[in-house]
């Protein structure tokens, strides 16, 4: 009976590794059903090519959880069959055996109920992510995910010269927004201070530096663009092309909901009794 006490033992502490490497995932970012699939398939070693494995293994502490998972699971495995081997061959006779089975079922029923409880996860994740949160500093997200950077976003850093575009302007005059783009941070070339989310009246001076987000084409543009007339039409180009954009998404979605509130009146309309 040690071998199979061992081996319940074994299951739970997996169940509740896997459960805090749920949690860790989660504070990084991903959704709960993604954190819960991932840590159940590097547990198993099981793993699958998917842009969403891909982010795991950019971000490092997704892919220290990972590498710990896959670690414990090879371990666990080994030891649970090793276990089973022993108790099943140390039964002295069939009903032995039978009754070896019976408890081992038996306890692997309790465990399954245990951890498919709904009472038991909402309270064991609470507590688990409070100790995170005051024992640790794992608050780190996947800020690379969040900014949607896989589908032709970027952030990157542009190095004010003397003839950029940009050099000696007003971030409220030259209105970025306007062309999609976002300006994150800038710092100041003479005291390497740095500004977050600068208002519309700070300026860009040369030797500055600032961190812009955008469709990753615009931004090279911009990187290169050049003062005088032909940047001007350049930016007056690119906000006609971002107007251009936002219009074709709002006539799309428009076209979504029609097509959603005809579909949902021709379901209300073939219910029996109308």
């Amino acid at each position: 009976m040690v071998a199979i006490t061992s081996v319940l033992i074994i299951v739970l502490i997996s169940l509740i590794v896997t459960r805090v490497a749920t949690v860790i995932l989660i504070v990084t970012g991903l959704s709960r059903e993604s954190a819960r699939f991932q840590a159940r398939s590097a547990l198993s070693g099981v793993g699958f090519t998917t842009s969403e494995s891909e982010a795991m293994l950019r971000h490092p502490i997704r892919r220290r959880v990972v590498m710990f998972l896959m670690l414990f699971g090879s371990a666990g495995i080994l030891t649970v069959v090793a276990s089973l081997i022993i108790s099943f061959t140390t039964a002295t006779d069939g009903s032995d055996a039978f009754d070896r089975t019976l408890v081992l079922s038996g306890g692997l029923l309790v465990v399954l109920l245990v951890a498919r409880s709904t009472w038991v996860d909402r309270h064991l994740s609470r507590v688990i992510a409070a100790s995170l949160t005051k024992y640790t500093d794992i608050d780190a997200r996947d800020y690379a995910g969040l900014l949607h950077l896989s589908n032709g976003f970027a952030v990157i850093e542009l190095h004010i010269k003397a003839d950029d575009w940009l050099a000696g302007r007003v971030l409220g005059e030259i209105r970025l927004h306007d062309e999609g783009v976002a300006v994150l941070g800038l710092t100041r070339g003479m005291s390497d201070s740095y500004v977050g989310v600068p208002i519309d009246g700070t300026p860009i001076l040369p030797g500055d530096a600032i961190v812009i987000y955008g469709h990753k084409p615009r931004l090279t543009e911009l990187d290169s663009r050049k003062a005088g007339l032909a940047g001007d039409k350049a930016h007056d180009h690119a906000v006609e092309e971002h107007l251009g954009s936002l219009h074709l998404e709002s006539m799309k979605d428009a076209s979504d909901v029609m097509e959603s509130d005809e579909m949902r009146g021709a379901m209300q309309g073939s219910e029996p009794g109308n």
